[in-house]
Parts: C-alpha cells; sequence; structure tokens
C-alpha cells in the first residue's frame, strides 16, 4: 500500500472538482465518502443529489476562514492531499476497509490524532476499487496547525502495519535515500509531448553518466552543459559555487518559463554537497588517461581495482567499523558500471545501461560514505569513461563477470545491515550483469572449443581442479563448460603459468557455491590473470648477467652469437654439459 502526500495546496473547491468529477481519462467511477472527521450531516456530492462541492468545501475550510479573520497574514497553504492505493495483486476492499484505512492515515500523519476533538477537519473520497484520496484542510478547531513534520514517515510505517494486518502485499520500509516517484502530472506531460521519462527522470540518467567524466563540481556542470542540459549554478559573492539546478530543454511551465529542477530535488545523493563528497576527495591526476596507447590496460586495471572492493565488503568487520568504506566502494561501483555502459559493445550497452539505472538506488543509504576510500575504484571509472578505445573482448568479459560478482557482494552486505530497498536494487542489477557476462563470453568460447586439450591433458588439469577446490571440482568437472576452461588453463599452462594456482586464485575472486555454471565462472578470471606469459627465470637470469656484463664492458654471451645464431631463448634452452 502506498501513500503519497502531495505538496500543499490552497484551492479545496477545485481539488474536490477532481475528486468527484470523470478523472482525466475517465477512470473514477461513483466517487463517495467513505469516512471523514463528523460522516454524520456532511454532505456527500456523490451520493446525495442535493449536496454541492461548494458546501462540503465550505464545511472544510471553516477553520481556515475563522483563523484568517482573526489573523493579519492569512493561511494559504492548507490543502493537505493523500491519495491511498492498493497493490494490483491485492483484494478489493469494502468502504467500511478504506474508512478505516483513511483514519489510521491521518492518525499516523498528525491531521486527526486519537482522541484529538479539536483536530483538523478530513474526509476520503473513493472514486475506484483500488484506491482512495484524502483530503484535510491544516488548521485546527482551535486555530493552531498541526504538526506535519516527518509525516510521510509516519504514514509510511503505518501502512506497513496496516499491509501485516488486512493481509495485503507487504512493501519494504523507506529510509529517505529513494528518489520522488515522479506525479501523475509529470508523466502526463511526458505522454503528451512523446518522451520515454518525465524530466527528472531523464535529468538523473544523464548526470548520473557525467559524473565518471569530472573531477570536480564545475567540471560535472560544464559536462553537463556540453550536453546539452540547461545548468544555472548558485554562486556565492566570492563566485564559488553554492548549488545549481537543471533543466531539459522545452520542458516549460503553463506561463512558457523553463523548469529548473534543484540537484537534490532529482535525487538525494545529487545535491551539490555530496557530489562535492565523490569527486573532490583527492587532487585530479595529472593524466588520468595515460593509458590510452594500451587500449586494454583500463579495462584491466578497472578489473582489478574490483579486487579492493570484493577485499572490502567480505573483511567488512560485523561492529561496523568499515560500512563507510564499504559503501563507499559501492558508490563507486555504481560510477564504474556507468562507465563502462558508454563504452561498450553496441549489442550490450542495453543491459549494462539498465544495470546502470537500476543499481543506481543501491548506491545510497543513511550510511555516509567515506569516500576518500574508494578512489582507485573511481579513477578506474573515470579512465574507462575518457579513453576513446573499445574494450578487448576477453578483456570486458573480465570486467563485466568482475561487476557481477561485485553486485552480488553489494547486494549481500544491504541485505545484511537491514537496507531492503537497497538490497532489492542489487538484485535487479545483477540479472542485467548476469545477461551481460554471459553476452559478453560467448564471443570468446568458440576459439577456446576448438583449442581442446587432449584427454591425456584434460585429466591431468582435472587433478589441479580437485586440488585447488576440492569442494567445487566435481560440479566444475560436471559443467558443460569444463573443456572450455580446460582449454584456457591449457593455454594459460603453455604460457609459463602453473593451473593450480591460478585456479585458487580465481576462486578467491569468486564465490563458486552460488554459481549456476561454475567452469564458466571461472574462465575469464584465469584469462585476465594469466593475459601475460609467466616470467622465465633462466632468461631473467641471463638477462641480469648481459646487462652487468656489458657495463663492465665484457660482451655479453648474445653478443658473441654469429649473426645466424638462434635466439636467445634457443641457444639458453640447450642442455648443459
Amino acid at each position: 500500500m502506498i501513500a503519497a502526500i502531495k505538496p500543499a495546496g490552497s484551492n479545496t473547491r477545485g481539488l474536490l472538482a477532481y475528486l468527484y468529477g470523470p478523472g482525466r481519462h475517465d477512470e473514477h467511477l461513483d466517487p463517495h465518502l467513505v469516512d471523514g472527521f463528523a460522516m454524520l450531516g456532511m454532505p456527500d456530492p456523490g451520493r446525495d443529489e442535493n449536496a454541492t462541492l461548494t458546501q462540503l468545501a465550505r464545511q472544510l475550510d471553516e477553520p481556515v476562514h475563522l483563523r484568517n479573520s482573526e489573523f493579519g497574514k492569512k493561511v494559504t497553504d492548507h490543502v493537505w492531499h493523500c491519495p491511498v492505493r492498493a497493490a494490483p495483486e491485492d483484494r478489493h476492499l469494502s468502504d467500511a476497509e478504506w474508512g478505516e484505512i483513511a483514519q489510521r492515515i491521518v492518525e499516523a500523519a498528525g491531521i486527526a490524532p486519537a482522541g484529538d476533538d479539536l483536530a483538523c477537519r478530513w474526509i476520503a473520497v473513493r472514486h475506484a476499487d483500488d484506491h482512495i484520496h484524502i483530503l484535510a484542510t491544516t488548521v485546527r478547531e482551535d486555530g493552531r496547525r498541526p504538526k506535519l513534520h516527518d509525516s510521510g514517515i509516519r504514514v509510511g510505517d503505518a501502512c506497513r502495519q496496516i499491509e501485516k494486518d488486512y493481509g495485503l502485499r507487504q512493501l519494504k520500509k523507506g529510509d529517505r535515500t529513494g528518489t520522488r516517484r515522479p506525479t501523475q502530472a509529470e508523466m502526463h506531460k511526458a505522454e503528451r509531448l512523446g518522451w520515454e521519462q518525465t524530466s527528472r527522470e531523464w535529468l538523473q540518467d544523464r548526470i548520473r553518466a557525467a559524473i565518471p567524466h569530472a573531477t570536480c563540481a564545475e567540471e560535472l556542470l560544464a559536462y553537463l552543459e556540453a550536453d546539452g542540459i540547461l545548468v544555472r549554478p548558485k554562486r556565492g559573492p566570492s563566485g564559488d559555487l553554492l548549488g545549481y539546478a537543471v533543466a531539459r530543454p522545452d520542458d516549460l511551465n503553463k506561463d512558457g518559463e523553463q523548469i529548473y529542477h534543484p540537484g537534490g530535488k532529482i535525487a538525494p545523493d545529487l545535491s551539490l554537497p555530496k557530489l562535492k563528497a565523490r569527486l573532490e576527495t583527492s587532487a585530479p591526476e595529472e593524466h588520468p588517461t595515460a593509458c590510452r596507447n594500451r587500449p586494454t590496460t583500463v579495462w584491466h586495471q578497472a578489473t582489478e581495482a574490483l579486487d579492493t572492493l570484493h577485499t572490502q565488503i567480505t573483511n567488512t568487520s560485523t561492529d561496523g567499523s568499515g560500512d563507510a568504506r564499504t559503501q563507499a566502494h559501492i558508490t563507486a561501483l555504481g560510477e564504474l558500471i556507468e562507465a563502462t555502459a558508454q563504452k561498450a559493445p553496441a549489442d550490450l550497452r542495453t543491459q549494462l545501461h539498465s544495470a546502470s539505472r537500476t543499481f543506481a538506488s543501491a548506491q545510497r543509504s543513511q550510511i555516509r560514505a567515506e569516500d576518500r576510500a574508494a578512489h582507485t575504484l573511481r579513477t578506474a571509472a573515470r579512465d574507462i569513461a575518457n579513453t576513446a578505445t573499445s574494450p578487448d573482448g576477453s578483456a570486458f568479459a573480465a570486467l563485466v563477470a568482475a561487476m557481477l560478482w561485485a553486485a552480488i557482494l553489494a547486494g549481500r552486505w544491504h541485505e545484511a545491515k537491514g537496507h531492503a530497498h537497497q538490497a532489492d536494487a542489487a538484485r535487479q542489477a545483477v540479472q542485467h550483469l548476469q545477461s551481460a557476462a554471459d553476452d559478453a563470453l560467448a564471443p570468446l568460447l568458440p576459439a577456446l572449443e576448438s583449442r581442446r586439450p587432449t584427454e591425456e591433458t584434460r585429466r591431468t588439469l582435472a587433478s589441479d581442479v580437485r586440488a585447488a577446490v576440492p569442494e567445487h571440482a566435481e560440479r566444475i568437472l560436471a559443467d558443460p563448460g569444463w573443456p572450455v576452461l580446460a582449454a584456457a588453463l591449457a593455454d594459460a599452462e603453455a604460457g609459463g603459468h602453473k593451473p593450480h594456482q591460478l585456479l585458487k586464485e580465481a576462486a578467491a575472486r569468486r564465490e563458486l557455491g552460488t554459481a549456476h555454471r561454475p567452469a564458466r565462472v571461472l574462465i575469464t578470471r584465469i584469462q585476465h590473470t594469466s593475459r601475460n606469459p609467466a616470467p622465465n627465470r633462466r632468461a631473467e637470469a641471463a638477462r641480469l648477467r648481459s646487462t652487468t656484463a656489458s657495463a663492465f664492458g665484457t660482451p655479453s654471451p648474445a653478443a658473441q652469437l654469429p649473426t645466424t645464431t638462434a635466439a636467445p631463448t634457443s641457444w639458453l634452452s640447450r642442455p648443459r654439459r
């Protein structure tokens, strides 16, 4: 059950006309009162043909008029409006049940506390099966104003209890970190103008997309302006940035004026102070994209940066001392997912953008983030956002797989902390990331399939699996993806790596107990860890001898070889007599 308290209004008669009218899309049927502050003798224009909206409005407004006649300053924000809606799958409640629910809502809000004979006047109008509208005038019978501070939290708590008492769908308790839902007016406006999103949703997506590109708030606003967003900064006398508001082009009010939205009203974590805390926790790097000459480097670095998050979440102490650092890493993870979505291959962007949009709700909680702790992960996101090169297939697949596991860990952490909405958002993001990880891995499989090792090699590698991860070995070997993993291990072994050690390292970075395809889970991590050939100790020793001898003027062994001699590695590999 959702109770959405609307901004205060000033026209009681006008709101009644809407509640008793046909609705904007002919959706209002049989409007009538189900309860109110004094049901006996109260005019109901929906059931009494002699009652009028004006009569009902006057009765509700009477305390307001009395107060205005006694005080010089008139009350103009006295109309309290709260639609209360049941879930689509809930049973249809009777008028009596809706009346009881309305009483509990106004009591929780402070409109009409239990046993208070001088409370505000209110009514509950029903014009559909699944919801009611509560209208109250916020001047008490004694002329005082009710205490409505934090009424939304109290009403939300009341709704959670109502759901239990009436056997309705139980929603998660809010924690004041979520974004404000679009109003019906915003949704109708977007539909009328042919927009897929309301203005605030559209602006939120673009601000989040800009964050990985910026190193300070000023740079963020400049990036937004370059992206075609209208920006109105608020500055102090010294020119310092004190706040900002943004607007969607062509989003005008009824007077033809541009509508601006403050960042904090778009989403709680997009206010200027919170953006500054994320962006300006350390000095900008001198060369944030210094690795452009090595296109895959930033992708590998991002995967390695996620290891910091894995360690942080799994090592968070039970006393909560590391919670601020964990929250910072989860926030930075959202930025990395967004940056990756922007630079991903075209066929993977939809899933990754969906993951980024969904994970936004998991990025914030009531725990204040120690943003400086996530500098490495945030820098990795910035490097990806600022590079213009396409990712290498295996490097990209490894990164998406690492982000998938990081999102799983983030969801578990939120669940352990009782952050229900954040945990749910993380689970939804995991579904999108899982699809993206499967699609990113798919192009790599045919090449590995074609290099299947021999049966004897597979038996040897199977022994390595049993020794490295004994608790998961049989599931890995029974996985249809085992021959492909064996090919990846064989490639790594040919590069000088030890399969046993690679398997232990890969398993340490990904819990295999919950993996449906454990062999496939390990493939990208094995390729990431073994992407460079392991050093040849004999060749390294010869190189050092050569360097030392040259420093003293003695020709190195390689320099004494005839020009037709084989490469130094072949010479070093000859058997010693």
